[in-house]
């Protein structure tokens, strides 16, 4: 099994989950990665939260709420649990060459790198 990573991918509004879901399907067919469980939750304008629970159930009741923290008025996340599928491959030929991943570190981007 490759790392698995949950991100909390929050979004004005009603969000843009569909925006978002279409090229994590691509990576997904293509075997890049492979989707544990996805979770919606959304904060309307005047604070209440909704949740959609997940597929799996990987992504808990207290992940969520964890992540609504995070949230301001009028805004959805996407809560993913991903596995990195390409990773798991890449350490593989590591060890059969009497190799080791000797660190892993995420760094994320700053806000707006993106673009």
């Amino acid at each position: 099994m490759g790392p698995v990573e949950f991100l909390v991918l929050a979004f004005p509004g009603d969000g843009s989950t569909a925006t978002v879901l279409e090229p994590l399907e691509r990576l997904r067919r293509d075997g890049g990665v492979r989707l544990l469980d996805v979770r919606e939750l959304r904060r309307d304008r005047k604070g209440a939260l909704t949740t959609r629970p997940g597929e799996s159930g990987l992504i808990t009741d207290e992940d969520a709420a964890e992540a609504e923290e995070l949230l301001s008025p009028d805004e959805s996340a996407l809560l993913l649990l991903v596995e990195h599928v390409w990773a798991a491959e890449l350490t593989a030929a590591f060890e059969s060459a009497q190799g080791r991943v000797a660190a892993s570190v995420r760094i994320a981007p700053d806000e707006g790198e993106l673009r």
